[in-house]
């Protein structure tokens, strides 16, 4: 197969670098959940769409590493919520090792968030919360959806939909599914990154040295 540079924007000249100019680093702040918050508020008017959206990475058994976007639900002191299918492959590879990195992309502000920790489930009342607060349809597609799985053709999925639909009809509300839960990542590492003129970009990374310590702080070279 031909190399397709072609198609790869061109790497930006001495003058697209000097019209971004200097941009004020990152905050020092102490607390750097406090930091994330505020990018997040920043990107939430920025982005067109899904400003909490954050992919996450795990390895599989033969240490072969997988990557997929989900929807940050919740962050706090404790660590970063989302919510999937238990019986996916991102569930399996957090089961094995107990261990993900998150990372958001806010193309828009030339920002990014790097974020490594162990994993745990959220407690059934959490999830039970949030699936609550889904729309009804999303709420139908998670009892629909063998996540991961093999799907033979498209209408068989539509087909399990309808079966849900039907199924759900009478019911005011519709319960989680015993395979549909939550995750918390606790950040052991957390790293900002914002994007600065000819490359020379700003990195803080913030390490967690325990209850008593708190968080220590070092910026880091581009």
């Amino acid at each position: 197969m031909a190399a397709q540079t072609s198609i790869i924007p061109p790497t930006p000249s001495e003058e697209d670098y000097a019209a971004t100019g200097e941009r004020a680093p990152i905050p020092d702040m102490d607390d750097p959940i406090a930091l994330f918050g505020d990018w997040l508020t920043a990107a939430r008017e920025s982005e067109h769409n899904d400003a909490n959206a954050m992919s996450v990475a795990t390895v599989d058994p033969a240490g072969m590493p997988d990557v997929r976007t989900v929807l940050l639900k919740d962050f706090g002191p404790d660590g970063f919520t989302f919510y999937t299918n238990l019986e996916s492959a991102k569930a399996a590879q957090i089961a094995a090792t107990g261990k993900a990195a998150i990372l958001f992309h806010w193309k828009s502000m030339e920002r990014q968030v790097r974020i490594r920790g162990p994993v745990s489930r959220t407690s059934d009342e959490a999830a039970d919360a949030y699936f609550a607060s889904r729309a009804r349809i999303s709420q139908i597609g998670a009892w629909a959806s063998a996540q991961s799985h093999e799907l033979v053709e498209r209408e068989a999925l539509k087909a399990r939909v309808a079966l849900f639909t039907d199924l759900f009809e009478e019911d005011d509300a519709i319960a989680r599914p015993p395979y549909w839960g939550g995750y918390v990542l606790a950040p052991e590492t957390i790293e900002f990154w914002q994007g600065q003129a000819y490359r020379l970009h700003d990195r803080l990374k913030y390490a967690f040295s325990g209850e008593n310590a708190g968080w220590t702080r070092t910026r880091l070279n581009p």
